[in-house]
């Protein structure tokens, strides 16, 4: 396949917002029994504006096993939710202590800080319903085992876990350590902070479109190396990008002194293992032929993206 284009993706990425933005919107019109200020940091953090790319993969996931959109569309608002949830909270003061998100105020400075962590809890929870009435109920049952395992203590949760404990010095500082146990610590940390949920909307998509137990060790294959390719083209970006461009803070990582690809290997040797990484990604899910071209497309386009 060959190498897209930063508009070709761009293209794809619209129609997956054009897809999916109205059906986010729609899970959050709840009944009067929802304290409205809980419902407006509801929408503030959901439909604040966004590449949606953990709904894309959900989508071209069952795209490849062929299934349809429609057939995925509970899946990836499930997910989406999870995602946004675990932002309002990471950016808690309790936690990173983030006044940008998505080029917006975060949630707690939006609204305040209770808000925020009641919508990220409501969040949550309403994930797991909207996955539990829009799925077929056995595909139902085992995404949302498979959604709360990436959500939880030994994944998304965990992860960010372990990733405070080093920053407050609450284990022992891994920066007097061989490069290449860093490079295993910091591994550890991303495959179930970042990759676990990307893990997880792989396996969501393929469930979603009935498929086989060959289709979703492929699809599984390619969440190791997508999610793991995109949290190093992350820390790239948070070490070169800018603020405007990014819609976060830049440089935090740096400020806080944490581990980062970047700072243990270096740029350069960072860019070619998230180059290596997308490839092995491609490769995952090459038996899918054209089905998997949007897949392929995004491991590639992942890598090479300033935002």
């Amino acid at each position: 396949m060959s190498v897209p284009t930063a508009d070709s993706i761009t293209r794809s990425l619209d129609d997956v917002r054009v897809f999916v933005e109205p059906r986010l919107a729609a899970a959050l019109e709840l009944s009067g029994e929802a304290a409205p200020r809980l419902v407006a940091a509801m929408r503030h953090a959901l439909l604040a504006p966004g590449k949606r790319l953990r709904p894309a993969i959900v989508l071209w996931a069952a795209e490849a096993c062929g299934g349809e959109w429609d057939q995925a569309a509970g899946a990836a608002v499930a997910v989406e939710m999870i995602h946004a949830y675990s932002l309002v909270h990471d950016d808690l003061p309790a936690m990173d202590n983030d006044d940008l998100r998505r080029g917006r105020p975060t949630c707690h400075r939006a609204f305040d800080e209770a808000t925020a962590i009641l919508c990220g809890d409501a969040l949550q929870a309403l994930a797991f319903e909207t996955l539990a009435r829009d799925l077929p109920a056995a595909a139902a049952a085992r995404g949302c085992l498979a959604l709360a395992r990436a959500a939880g203590p030994e994944a998304l949760v965990g992860g960010q876990a372990d990733d405070l404990a080093a920053e407050r010095g609450w284990i022992p500082d891994m920066s007097a350590s061989p490069p290449a146990d860093q490079v295993a610590w910091l591994e550890r940390i991303h495959r179930r902070k970042t990759g676990a949920l990307f893990s997880a909307a792989l396996e969501l998509g393929g469930l979603a479109a009935d498929a086989t137990p060959d289709d979703l060790a492929r699809l599984a294959a390619y969440g190791r190396a997508f999610g793991l390719a995109f949290q190093i083209a992350d820390d790239i970006l948070d070490a070169t990008g800018d603020e405007l461009t990014m819609g976060k803070r830049v440089g935090k990582d740096a400020d806080r002194g944490k581990l980062t690809f970047p700072t243990i290997v270096g740029l350069d040797a960072s860019r070619a293992r998230a180059r290596a990484l997308a490839a092995e990604a491609a490769a995952a899910v090459a038996g899918f032929g054209g089905r998997a071209a949007a897949l392929d497309a995004l491991a590639h386009w992942i890598v090479a993206r300033d935002h």
